[in-house]
């Protein structure tokens, strides 16, 4: 029982940070907007693919990782 605990305990604070990234992320307002994302506008149709956002949310993640994963 002590494990489901735990598991649930992870679970929700997994869930509370992502909540709070989509209430706060949308006001930084060079997220989703870097040279390199590609954006094509067409008449009735937007093709968004942010490359190198995701390009930074992974380094930055990638080092939030090694840091804390070495203990």
């Amino acid at each position: 029982m002590q494990n489901i605990g735990r598991l649930l305990l992870v679970v929700g604070a997994v869930m509370a940070l992502i909540g709070a990234a989509l209430i706060f992320l949308p006001r930084l307002p060079w997220i989703g907007r870097l040279p390199g994302d590609i954006v094509f506008h067409r008449k009735n149709f937007t093709f968004y693919f942010p490359l190198a956002t995701s390009i930074l949310i992974s380094i930055l993640l990638t080092i939030f990782f090694w840091l804390f994963g070495r203990r």
